[in-house]
Parts: structure tokens; C-alpha cells; sequence
């Protein structure tokens, strides 16, 4: 096992210096002379951007001091998304490149060479405007290695903007706060008497290095401002230990609802000290929810652990959730991961409460979520019982989300009578 595990860290450092050795070749050796201060500045960010990433990741499990997981994790996860999104940007331009090189205009002659020093103003044509190897205005009569150089220029420069642009937009729309979402679900065995019963879905806050108290305030007051019945937490609640992140948590103290808050533990909780949050979040008034259910008005709530509490001899057990229920009476299931409805199928469960998928968080991530979870986002239905997901309140390694904005949904039980 310990030979997988080394297979597959030189796999991904491979991956990763090839990535970098790409990324410096279009935005620095291809666009500049040697010598110049791009060139040397472009070479140490090439070296220095990927080592405080590796830092950010391996800081944590490392029991690094949380203030030097904080120093790491801000540049090295937001590089690795600038990362994804600038190659993404390249991969698109080499089209552009491949096209244009095939034209009249970018045509190669065996004389190409490297990148030519800028050419003295003297010797500036008269119809380029300022000329020389660094002008953008390459007139077509240009030597075919100046017009590479404009091409190259122009290709890293559109590139360089949208992977950028993309990845501060993504960072935005995280550190904004969730978007709100109403969702109306009907129930066949809903009591009329509570139909209309609203609960405010969250998930995924993922409290850690990066997201603290300020992140959790967002959260607490977009939840409070919709007065809900009541309030799920369905799991990857913190990435860190209560010592750590206890402060950040504080703000759930704050959670108003007529008939409470609940939470159930996500994979993340097990990575760390889950006992140690699930005694925190009852001095906090939240009510942990571990393989138990809750008599409400017109349903049942209940909720399971996590699948990776397993590992620790605390994983889900429906049967002691679910077991002894009056199953004319409708029943809302609190579980981590979408994965758990079959489970929730076979026990008759009406609507099961999701989260863990982020919606894929980082585009093109939801194709690769669907990979593993049989919905990543939104509500569908597996036989008699349905599954609605959350994308989450937060993020997990880089703060950005592309193509998969994050929430807190409130849905809205139904009679269907």
C-alpha cells in the first residue's frame, strides 16, 4: 500500500512540474528576451508558486501550526486554482496558435529563431510605430520571428487575462457569501398541518485556514433572514481541530429558527476530531444528529454519520435512525453524501438532505463529480424517495467556485393533497 501511495505522489509531482514547465514556457521563455527582468521574475514565480501550494496542502496533515497553514493556504490554493484556469486559457490558445500558423501571416521559415532583442529605436520602420521585438503593431511585410513574438505576446496576454479574470471571479463570488435558493418539495405523507414547513439547507462551510468567522457570519445571517422552521447542517462543517477553529464556529450560536438547528457529520469531520465538534456544536445550540431522529410537527427528521466514520467504527446505521419510526408519518433524512440514497431508498425515506458534491466547485468538476455520486446537484428522485443537493456554503482547498455558485437553500415541505 505504502508503494501505491509513493506511485501516486511522483505521479501527481510529475504532473505538477510538467504543468509549470508549460506555463513558463508560453508566459515567460516564449514572450521575452534572455536577460530581461520578465524572464528572471517569471522564472522565480515558477519556481516559488507550485512550493507554497505543495506547502498549503501538506501544512495541515503535517500538524504545522495553524498560523503558518494560514500564511500558505491564501497564495498556494489560489494558485492552484489560477493554475487549472491558465492552462485551460493556453490549452485554447495553442488552437488559435495552430490556426494562425497555417496562414499566410504566421507561415515558419527554417530562419525562426529565438526571441530577437528589442531592436533599437533608431531602427524602428517608419509605418510600425515604435517597432522592435516588444511593439504589438507587427505590420504583415514584419521578419517572420517578429511576428512569432506578436503572436506568442498576444496569445499569453489574452490567455494570462482570462485564467486570472476567471479564477478572481470564482474567488467573489465565495468570499460574497452563499446565494439564496427557494425550493418548493411536496411529501405524499406529509401532515396538511405542516405543509409549508420551511428548512434552511446548508452544507460544505468547510471552516478552515482560509474561511473563518467572517465566512460563518454570512452564512448565519443569510439563514436568519429567511425565518426558517428549521435549520440542517449537513456536514463538512470545519477543516481543523475545535482549538483552531472554535472561534470561527461561534457565529452558529446565532442560528434563530422556531424549532431548531441540526447537523450531521460529513467526511471532513473524520479527518480530524469529530467527538471533539459534536459536543462543540451542542455548547453552540446546534443538536448533532448521530444516527438518531427527531419527532417533529407533521415529519420526522432524522440523520445518519458520514460513510468515512466507518474507518472509526461510526459510521451510518439506519436502523437505529430509522428502525422504530411510525412510517405513515413522512421522514427527512439528514446524509453527507448523495451516494447514501440508496441506503435511504430501502428504508423508505421520503426526502434525503445532501450536500459533499460542491457541485463540482471548479468547472469542469462537475463531470468528474458525476463520477462518483448519483446526483451532484439540485433534486432528483431514486424510487419512491427523493434526494435533494446542496452545492454548499463554502469551498475546500482554493476559495473560488466556477459554474458551481454556492448557496443555502430553503425548502419548502408540501402535502400533496
Amino acid at each position: 500500500m505504502a508503494a501505491v501511495f509513493v506511485l501516486v505522489g511522483l505521479v501527481v509531482l510529475g504532473a505538477l512540474v510538467g504543468a509549470h514547465l508549460y506555463l513558463w514556457r508560453r508566459f515567460v521563455r516564449d514572450v521575452t528576451a534572455p536577460g530581461g527582468w520578465w524572464r528572471r521574475t517569471g522564472t522565480v514565480l515558477a519556481v516559488l508558486l507550485p512550493l507554497t501550494t505543495i506547502g498549503a496542502l501538506v501544512s495541515g496533515r503535517a500538524g504545522a501550526p495553524f498560523l503558518l497553514e494560514q500564511i500558505l493556504a491564501w497564495p498556494g490554493y489560489l494558485w492552484l486554482a489560477c493554475l487549472l484556469y491558465l492552462l485551460l486559457a493556453l490549452l485554447a490558445a495553442e488552437l488559435v496558435r495552430y490556426v494562425l500558423r497555417r496562414t499566410p501571416w504566421g507561415r515558419t521559415r527554417p530562419t525562426d529563431g529565438p526571441v530577437p532583442e528589442p531592436a533599437p529605436a533608431e531602427s524602428a520602420p517608419a509605418a510600425g510605430g515604435s517597432g522592435g521585438a516588444g511593439s504589438l503593431a507587427v505590420p504583415l511585410s514584419a521578419p517572420v520571428p517578429a511576428r512569432r513574438v506578436f503572436l506568442a505576446r498576444t496569445l499569453a496576454l489574452t490567455a494570462g487575462a482570462a485564467g486570472l479574470g476567471t479564477t478572481a471571479a470564482g474567488a467573489y463570488g465565495v468570499l460574497n457569501g452563499p446565494t439564496l435558493k427557494q425550493l418548493t418539495i411536496p411529501l405524499a405523507k406529509l401532515d396538511r398541518r405542516a405543509s409549508g414547513f420551511r428548512i434552511a439547507v446548508v452544507s460544505d462551510i468547510h471552516l478552515g485556514p482560509i474561511l473563518g468567522r467572517a465566512h460563518t457570519q454570512r452564512i448565519v445571517d443569510t439563514i436568519n433572514r429567511t425565518q426558517p422552521d428549521l435549520v440542517t447542517i449537513v456536514g463538512d462543517l470545519v477543516d481543523g481541530t475545535v482549538a483552531d477553529l472554535g472561534p470561527a464556529a461561534e457565529p452558529l450560536r446565532a442560528l434563530r429558527s422556531r424549532h431548531g438547528s441540526y447537523f450531521v457529520t460529513g467526511n471532513h469531520e473524520y479527518f480530524g476530531d469529530a467527538h471533539a465538534w459534536v459536543d462543540h456544536l451542542r455548547e453552540l445550540s446546534v443538536h448533532p444528529l448521530e444516527n438518531a431522529r427527531r419527532e417533529l410537527p407533521g415529519f420526522d427528521l432524522a440523520g445518519v454519520n458520514d460513510i468515512q466514520g466507518e474507518e472509526q467504527g461510526e459510521g451510518p446505521d439506519y436502523g437505529k435512525a430509522l428502525g422504530d419510526r411510525d412510517t405513515s408519518r413522512a421522514v427527512v433524512l439528514m446524509a453527507h453524501q448523495p451516494v447514501m440514497v440508496h441506503e435511504a431508498a430501502d428504508h423508505h425515506v421520503d426526502l434525503q438532505l445532501s450536500g459533499h458534491t460542491h457541485g463540482g466547485q471548479l468547472w469542469p468538476g462537475p463531470y468528474l463529480a458525476a463520477l462518483a455520486n448519483p446526483t451532484v446537484a439540485g433534486l432528483d428522485r431514486y424510487g419512491d424517495t427523493q434526494l435533494y443537493v446542496t452545492r454548499g456554503a463554502g469551498a475546500w482547498g482554493p476559495p473560488v467556485r466556477v459554474g458551481a455558485e454556492s448557496d443555502v437553500t430553503v425548502v419548502t415541505l408540501a402535502a400533496k393533497s
